[in-house]
């Protein structure tokens, strides 16, 4: 069996959106959350919120993305049952918030990149237990609908950084295209 290294698990890493309709263990779970802990943070205020996504609450934020993609899309239900039938066959959400700090708008920029780390953390952590992982923030993401904030239990001090959906990949998510680092790069 062959280490898969860190910068391995960078260029492997893809936005898989289609599941088998396999469960993920509790302890890749708790694995997950782990790495998302140990993301790097301003002050250590480790200021980010996990809510694991499953069973009959998975069920319940399945009807509030329909409702949702219904709204948005009332001349489209193509694209509404696509959408739902991708939710459907994911296993497992975990919607992810950050701190924000009254009064303290730098600081809570700063927690909201945190909480992106540990978002990143998570994805490279599930490509090397065999998981895909994609992070949505629009449409089925639902981070700037207010139904999602209430779903979660309105917890004061928080903004949703994303929903992260996982599971075992069905099938090979396609590479994408980068430029080289060269052409993104200035050295001074």
């Amino acid at each position: 069996m062959t280490t898969l290294t860190l910068l391995d698990a960078l260029k492997q890493r893809r936005a898989v959106r289609n599941y088998l309709p396999q469960e993920v263990e509790e302890e890749k779970i708790h694995a997950l959350l782990e790495a998302a802990t140990l993301a790097p943070n301003d002050r250590l205020r480790e200021p980010w919120h996990f809510y694991v996504v499953r069973g009959e609450a998975k069920q319940r934020y399945e009807q509030l993305a329909r409702t949702y993609l219904e709204e948005r899309f009332p001349t489209k239900p193509h694209l509404v049952k696509e959408s739902i039938k991708v939710l459907e066959t994911t296993p497992l959400a975990i919607v992810v918030t950050a701190d924000v700090i009254e009064g303290d708008e730098a600081s809570s920029k700063d927690n909201e990149y945190a909480a992106a780390c540990a978002i990143h953390s998570m994805w490279l952590t599930a490509e090397t237990l065999g998981l895909g992982l994609v992070w949505r923030t629009r449409g089925i993401g639902l981070v700037h609908d207010e139904r999602m904030f209430a779903f979660i239990g309105s917890p004061e001090g928080k903004k949703i950084i994303g929903t992260i959906f996982i599971g075992y990949p069905q099938g090979e998510a396609p590479s994408t295209a980068r430029k080289p680092y060269s052409e993104k790069t200035t050295w001074l």
